[in-house]
């Protein structure tokens, strides 16, 4: 990462950067001396204004595309300027229209929703990683005696996955030990984690007698299928909205991103390197580890229990992007998305 924040501008400086930051992402066209003057209200000549652009540009904040032409920030501008905004957060993030009730206790059906109302309220790619492997936990159990000898078994996680087996047994099962079953394993392993330890224990007690030890030794395979469905998802949405306010020089960039959104697996791993847990994160181009990313910026925030995260709520787009806009849609979104996942693993 550059080591923008070492660089000491000026309050004058600050305000100039800010405002050719902010009318490029605004327009798409270099900023000129004039436009600046005008547009931070300063009382100085364009003079003297295109005198401190030239102590930015050798900052290597700006650049400017031809001789006479106004500037543009550079990647490393576009990284001061974020830094600046992220020291300037409020204590607590906004509201955000996104309203999680109709989710009920489904998580994937609550990040579906974060993701389509980032990409809607932003018009960039938004980008939601679930709970990885392994945190999702035991909801309810249900133990069906469908036949004298055979049972189904249904396994139901927190993220809302249903997974289910049917069990054949060489005797006819008593139908007390299946309603036994039932009651046992949700009043001792709901709300536990499905790759835990506790609940490897808890299925393995030896405290049971020997019949219901063997119908749970049969039947604990289950969970252990339960936590292989459970793969790292990630949701993306706003692909389309991207393309409207593209400039001609950042269809490269696009067109790369779009080969990247179709392997899921790399953007995960993109995500997981840039998650900040203890704050919102911005990377800027190069910052951006893959090499098909290096034009475009990611902005995002993590969500997660008060213990421990769960995933990110991201933006990506092209490095000219509101970055104040998404930072305070992260922000809210990881908020309301937090508040959500603390209830869901608190009830189970």
């Amino acid at each position: 990462m550059w080591e923008a924040a070492e660089i000491e501008l000026t309050p004058r400086q600050r305000a100039l950067l800010r405002g050719v930051v902010e009318e490029y992402v605004a327009t798409g066209q270099p900023v000129g001396s004039r436009t600046l003057v005008q547009r931070a209200r300063l009382n100085v000549s364009p003079s003297t204004v295109r005198s401190e652009l030239a102590e930015l540009e050798a900052f290597g904040l700006l650049t400017h595309p031809h001789t006479s032409a106004g500037r543009v920030p550079t990647d490393r501008g576009y990284r001061y300027y974020a830094d600046r905004l992220l020291e300037q957060l409020e204590p607590q993030p906004e509201g955000f229209p996104l309203d999680l009730h109709s989710a009920r206790s489904e998580v994937d059906d609550a990040l579906r929703a974060t993701t389509e109302m980032l990409s809607d309220v932003t018009r960039l790619i938004a980008l939601v990683s679930a709970p990885p492997l392994g945190t999702a936990t035991v909801r309810h159990v249900e133990v069906l005696l469908l036949q004298p000898q055979v049972v189904m078994v249904v396994v139901i996680a927190s993220t809302g996955s249903v997974t289910k087996r049917v069990y054949s047994f060489p005797e006819p099962v008593d139908p007390g030990l299946a309603n036994w079953a039932a009651q046992y394993l949700n009043d001792r392993v709901s709300g536990l984690e499905l790759g835990s330890h506790v609940l490897r224990r808890r299925l393995e007690d030896p405290a049971l007698g020997t019949r219901e030890q063997a119908f749970l030794e049969t039947v604990a395979t289950l969970f252990s299928e339960a936590l292989v469905s459970e793969e790292q998802s990630l949701y993306i949405g706003g692909t389309s909205g991207l393309l409207e306010d593209l400039r001609a020089g950042e269809l490269d960039a696009y067109q790369r991103l779009v080969e990247v959104l179709e392997k899921r697996a790399a953007l995960l791993e993109v995500v997981s390197q840039a998650l900040d847990p203890r704050r919102p994160f911005v990377r800027v181009g190069r910052e951006l580890d893959h090499p098909a990313l290096r034009d475009l910026a990611l902005v995002g925030a993590s969500y997660g229990l008060t213990t421990r995260t769960l995933g990110a709520v991201t933006l990506l787009g092209p490095v000219r992007m509101d970055y104040e806009k998404a930072l305070r849609s992260v922000r809210s979104a990881a908020h309301e998305l937090s508040r959500f996942v603390e209830e869901i693993y608190e009830d189970n």
